[in-house]
């Protein structure tokens, strides 16, 4: 097939996009990427790109067009976001009219959104001009999205932005959601059940032992181990996570994080405080490390903060994936998307977002008190993963949508 990905996230930057695109190329596809000059997350234009360089580029037989578009941090905060946002759908959408329409037609185009909506706006334009089916894949629900990052300046554009979404989810093909909650959110003003398919993330493997760390600031005692893997950020919910460590810290438990992120000193300074000699950091570590850390917990802990907003509590988060790659059972604090797919696999825990005693209560009486009862839950993860997400069932899954099979 000739296809068109249309996004403001792709390579270098790390996103599924990047995948998605190389992926379908090895397999044969002629593929083709129209987004940005690079600039996520740090906000500026990264090494070797910027207004005259590397507009267009091939890679692992993947051609990139990058369209203007400001950086993120150009100006402070939201103005700067928000302009990012702007300046690409203007000009990617000027890169639609004025070049892509007179090309050779693709057979299909495909959106990756994890914010803002707007990015899928100039592939509908190119979808409707040359009749090209359109397959958006939802990762953020919008407005909400906006209204939750934005404050008051969101919840003004909120009903205009919220025509937008649904102009956009009216012009595609089909919706790919990443979560089976995002369902009612997305038909609260319209019906668009005929045109969702569920389609989820995939995760990288964390069985495989390829990379041995050079060395650990931690070291593995006779407690049972429950570890989170991943970026310390507030969205984890930090003070529950914390609360979390100081309510067991009489019990035959040690937690590890494996990560850095905005909130690891805060973390770090708290256990000091409250003297949780049993609650390591090891930093910010390589991702082929990963299966290595994995591979030492006896648990993976899952936590997302406490939120009233529906967007936020149906979300399921990247590194649920791949803790269930991992072969480990989870213990999760966190919403009603990630609850089901726990649920749904037997995987392990799950407690309202924030709920630390409770969560210490179940590891107590349901963890610890039986833990290879518990450890059979982590195979289940694993059956689980091989079954729905994988790179090959994933990918395989898409060219399905692709040829109209599902």
């Amino acid at each position: 097939m000739r296809i068109l990905i249309v996004t403001q996230y792709i390579y270098p930057e790390p996103f599924k996009s990047s995948e998605m695109a190389f992926e379908l190329s090895k397999r044969g596809h002629n593929v083709e990427v129209l987004t940005g000059i690079p600039n996520y997350p740090e906000g500026h234009y990264y090494s070797g790109y910027g207004l005259f360089k590397k507009r267009k580029e091939v890679v692992n037989g993947v051609k990139f067009y990058r369209c203007l578009q400001t950086p993120r941090k150009l100006l402070p905060g939201f103005l700067g976001q928000s302009l990012n946002y702007v300046t690409f759908m203007v000009n990617a959408t000027l890169w639609v009219l004025f070049y892509f329409v007179w090309k050779k037609k693709y057979d299909a185009i495909i959106t990756h959104e994890p914010s803002p909506i707007t990015q899928i706006v100039p592939a509908c334009i190119l979808g409707d001009v040359r009749k090209i089916p359109v397959y958006s894949w939802i990762q953020d629900i919008w407005p909400d999205a906006l209204v939750s990052a934005g404050g008051m300046i969101g919840k003004m554009l909120a009903p205009t932005l919220g025509w937008v979404t649904n102009w956009v989810y009216r012009h595609s093909t089909k919706l790919l959601i990443t979560s089976k909650g995002m369902l009612e959110l997305i038909n609260r003003d319209a019906d668009y059940k005929d045109k969702i398919i569920y389609y989820p993330q995939w995760s990288e493997d964390m069985m495989p032992l390829d990379r041995q760390p050079v060395g650990i600031d931690w070291v593995r005692g006779e407690d049972y181990t429950i570890m989170m893997v991943g970026s310390l950020n507030s969205g984890i919910g930090v003070p529950a996570v914390l609360e979390l460590c100081k309510e067991m810290k009489d019990d035959s438990v040690n937690f590890v994080f494996v990560g850095g992120g905005s909130e690891e000193q805060t973390m770090r300074d708290f256990c000091n405080k409250e003297g949780l000699g049993k609650v390591r950091f090891t930093g910010r570590k390589p991702f082929a490390e990963m299966p290595y850390y994995c591979q030492q917990a006896d648990a993976m802990l899952l936590t997302l903060k406490e939120t009233e907003m529906k967007h936020l509590d149906i979300t399921i988060p990247a590194r649920l994936q791949g803790y269930l790659s991992a072969g480990k059972p989870v213990l999760a604090m966190i919403g009603s998307g990630a609850t089901e797919v726990i649920r749904e696999a037997n995987c392990g825990i799950s407690v309202p977002a924030g709920d630390f005693k409770a969560l210490a209560e179940k590891i107590r009486r349901e963890v610890l008190a039986d833990k290879d009862a518990f450890a059979r839950k982590g195979k289940n993860g694993r059956k689980y993963f091989d079954e729905n997400f994988t790179k090959d069932k994933c990918i395989d899954k898409l060219i399905e949508i692709l040829n109209g099979k599902k």
